[in-house]
């Protein structure tokens, strides 16, 4: 059997990845989703997480509980090795990643894709203001952050999410399975 794919979902906060994780998982039955820890307190709903403290962040990372574990914006964020058990069977498993997170992605999975999404600047700010976490001055630090770069060899589907999410979902579906259309 072949090992299924780890698509790496990346892009700016407030782009949607979240949202089109879901979204597509709820049309593709071959994908799953890669739940995270998060070092930050529970949230109204946008994001499915694990919150944990920082002290029981770093208890997991020591005890090697996380397949790929970053930090961003003042936070500590983990992949459970349990996450990617579907890739094991064939499955493909979507996963909300940093760019900075990617090199060690692409060492440790047999299949690496990267969805890059992006959208318009202001698209992004109106986002993260409705979601409510941060100061203005946050939303603008994040903005003002540039991606780094996909690894030489891994595959990459870029699309623009600033408009109709099911438009969105629908052309990752297509690019990541061509056959499907």
């Amino acid at each position: 059997m072949t090992q299924g794919r780890l698509i790496a979902v990346v892009g700016p906060s407030g782009v949607g990845k979240d949202s089109v994780m879901r979204a597509l998982a709820g049309i593709e039955p071959r994908l799953d989703i890669a739940r995270r820890c998060i070092t930050r307190p529970p949230d109204n709903g946008s994001e499915d997480f694990d919150s944990v403290t920082v002290t029981r962040f770093e208890a997991l990372r020591a005890d090697g509980a996380f397949a790929l574990n970053w930090g961003a914006h003042g936070l500590f964020y983990g992949i459970p090795h349990s996450a990617l058990h579907g890739l094991v069977d064939g499955r493909d498993v979507l996963a909300n990643l940093s760019r900075g997170a990617l090199p060690d992605a692409a060492a440790r999975a047999a299949r690496l894709h990267v969805l890059s999404l992006d959208a318009a600047p202001e698209v992004l700010a109106a986002r993260l203001h409705r979601r409510g976490r941060e100061s203005a001055k946050a939303i603008g630090a994040r903005l003002a952050r540039s991606g780094a770069p996909v690894p030489p060899g891994v595959p990459v589907t870029r699309l623009w999410n600033d408009g109709a999410l099911s438009d969105t979902v629908e052309q990752a579906r297509a690019a990541l399975y061509p056959a499907s259309g």
